[in-house]
């Protein structure tokens, strides 16, 4: 009993939080679970061509600094230096990038850009070269860097708008583009950040990771469509903490896709439903992984049902729905 009196109060106190908030309106929908923002749905039936399952590859092309960010054999992480881990690393940014943007190229498959504002500048010529395999992928903000720049959560939420505005200056600065899409760098956001981005002029976040289907998030600064990026599909985790191969993803990948098709056959009145899937560079773009990432693209290409697009084509749609 008393920890249903303690969840039962946690939900009073939320709920009156919402009520106060500044431009929130309780009545505008259901209340998400993860960020305690009012949620409305984006109702949509299909998408372009009768599709029913919207797939957006997202490639995070991001840079940690020297010693620092993902490693490959964590009994070496206490090295100084670390050749194995930096090697891991480099490599994904020398040749996993630029490979993974041909590959796209070559299979005709929309491709959209999670970035950190300094890869640009702080690696222009392999910039360059992802760049010109795809010159129209949409950018998605992802932070300064993945490791010593992050979001400022502690700071307050005028810090982390602060924050995302010059991630999208430096952005705009070195590619020409001003991102319209979120996503926290090392996705590592808190309730804070939905606000703080909509402020910024972010429409949309990947930092939702808990459907199949878009909503809208009625922040305080404005409403924040949220496209999910789900967990289990991220290569990185499943990589890194569950030791698996791009061969595991590339069945992961081909199942998870081709179930939601099964169940839109099953049942064409349902909504239409989307997934964002993380893809990094020292997983699939090593020669083993793009073989694998190859033979997912050419999978799913051949499905009926299934959108291969990018974020902002998604967003084209949402923008009708309501």
């Amino acid at each position: 009993m008393a920890g249903h009196k303690y969840v039962g109060a946690i939900t009073l106190l939320v709920i009156g939080f919402l009520a106060l908030a500044p431009g929130v309106s309780v009545s505008a929908g259901v209340t998400d679970w993860v960020t305690g923002i009012p949620r409305q749905p984006i109702h949509v039936s299909e998408w372009p061509g009768g599709k029913k399952v919207a797939v957006c590859f997202v490639l995070d092309v991001e840079v940690w600094g020297y010693g620092q960010g993902p490693n490959f054999r964590s009994d070496m992480a206490g090295r100084k230096p670390d050749l194995v881990d930096e090697s891991f690393r480099e490599y994904g940014i020398e040749w996993g990038v630029p490979r993974l943007g041909a590959l796209f190229k070559e299979e005709g498959v929309p491709l959209s850009i999670v970035l950190n504002a300094l890869f640009p500048g702080q690696r222009p010529e392999v910039w360059k070269r992802f760049r010109a395999t795809a010159p129209e992928a949409p950018i998605v903000a992802h932070g300064m860097n993945n490791s010593t720049e992050q979001l400022p959560l502690d700071a307050g939420i005028a810090a982390q708008e602060a924050y995302i505005r010059k991630t999208l200056d430096l952005i705009e600065k070195d590619t020409g583009v001003r991102p319209r899409g979120w996503s926290s760098p090392s996705v590592y956001g808190n309730q804070e950040t939905f606000p703080a981005s909509a402020a910024a002029g972010i429409t949309y976040t990947l930092d939702s990771m808990d459907s199949d289907v878009l909503a809208r998030l009625m922040t305080k600064s404005g409403p924040l469509v949220r496209i999910p990026y789900g967990v289990v599909t991220v290569d990185m985790g499943q990589y890194l903490t569950r030791n698996k191969e791009p061969q595991d993803m590339e069945r992961l990948w081909i199942d998870y896709v081709s179930e939601l098709e099964r169940e839109a056959e099953a049942d064409p009145s349902r909504e239409a439903t989307v997934i964002a899937i993380g893809v990094h560079p020292f997983v699939m773009g090593t020669p083993s992984g793009a073989a694998a990432m190859r033979r997912v693209l050419e999978n799913l290409k051949q499905r009926k049902l299934v959108w291969l697009t990018d974020t902002d084509a998604v967003m084209a749609v949402a923008s009708g729905n309501h």
